[in-house]
């Protein structure tokens, strides 16, 4: 049996990859390589090259490899291009799922891993957020994402699909020994662009809107390391092979950060002056975002090992340091 990571040579899904060999799982990886990078991928990890999209690719692979199980990051997920062609999103991200579904039906592939997100959620009612909140998105991006979960759930309740889907919030950070980490071309999060200020690649940094209804005005954020995330889709895996019921899991670390406060503490950690200056607000960009997880941890025992900022981001400048260019090219 095998583990099928779509978008495995991804940010995320890169260091999900190793975190499930480090579990003992047989690991396959489905990717084409548009967003991510070969390199990434663990060479104990099986590679194919190719678009979920796809229906004769998927069945291809499904017909070589005995899959139990599939972890799906295969998305695109920029909000600020979201909002100006909507339909690209729909059409990877929303159409993507259903080809998929199809060739788990095909197959007989009953449970997925999903990669949702706090967008699903929009501008929210409360904070911390909770799973059962409601669920508006402000942007095409997570539109696509919720249409997704819903898809899933009517496939479910068809032919006994079981899917979870982890809503997570900001994810930062890097494999601690620099190895892998996050490269992508244009770069468009936060924490990332900071370091490259700091390292010389851009000149400032722009923060977009000091206007909102928060401690400073700027956004504000929950960040979560990007192994303590794969480590909950290892456990998010297990609950699914345990025949439990599908469900949703908000991924966060419950604390909020605002846009200036991760530059003082990127400054801080880098022991640079890092230049910034404010922009307008981007389209679809809720104010705060802060994710209660109180349900991973007690289902899913999960426990996050990165509880502070200043570590999330020191991770993440020790792969910009040792990997100045990325991964050199971008496959």
């Amino acid at each position: 049996m095998a583990i099928a990571v779509l978008g495995g040579a991804g940010y995320i899904g890169s260091h999900t990859v190793k975190q499930l060999l480090a579990a003992g799982e047989d690991v396959i990886v489905l990717d084409n390589l548009i967003t991510g990078h070969r390199k990434a991928v663990d060479r104990r990890a099986r590679f194919y090259q190719g678009d979920i999209r796809d229906f004769k690719f998927l069945s291809s692979v499904f017909s070589q490899e005995k899959v139990d199980g599939i972890v799906h990051f295969a998305a695109f997920s920029v909000v600020p291009e979201s909002m100006k062609n909507p339909l690209k999103y729909f059409d990877n991200n929303t159409c993507g799922m259903v080809t998929l579904l199809e060739a788990m039906k095909q197959f007989g592939i009953k449970r997925i891993v999903f990669s949702s997100t706090a967008a699903t959620y929009g501008e929210p009612k409360q904070i911390p957020i909770k799973e059962t909140d409601p669920q508006i998105p402000t942007n095409a991006y997570g539109e696509s994402k919720l249409a997704m979960e819903k898809i899933m759930h009517w496939a479910d309740l068809a032919d006994g699909l079981k899917f979870i889907a982890l809503r997570y919030f900001n994810v930062a950070g890097a494999m601690p020994d620099a190895s892998i980490g996050e490269d992508h071309s244009p770069e468009t999060h936060l924490i990332p662009i900071i370091l490259q200020v700091a390292a010389g690649k851009r000149l400032n940094l722009q923060i977009f809107g000091n206007d909102y209804p928060t401690k400073d005005g700027t956004n504000v954020r929950d960040y979560v390391h990007v192994l303590d995330l794969a480590d909950a889709h290892v456990l998010a895996l297990k609950y699914l092979e345990a025949g439990n019921s599908s469900t949703a899991f908000n991924l966060g670390s419950a604390t909020g950060f605002s846009n200036m406060e991760i530059l003082q503490a990127a400054r801080k950690v880098t022991d640079k002056e890092i230049p910034a200056s404010i922009g307008p607000r981007r389209s679809g960009d809720p104010s705060t975002l802060i994710a209660s997880s109180e349900k991973a941890k007690k289902i899913l025992g999960w426990k996050p090992k990165f509880d502070n900022i200043e570590k999330i981001i020191e991770t993440a400048w020790k792969w910009h340091e040792n990997n100045p260019e990325g991964f050199g090219d971008r496959n």
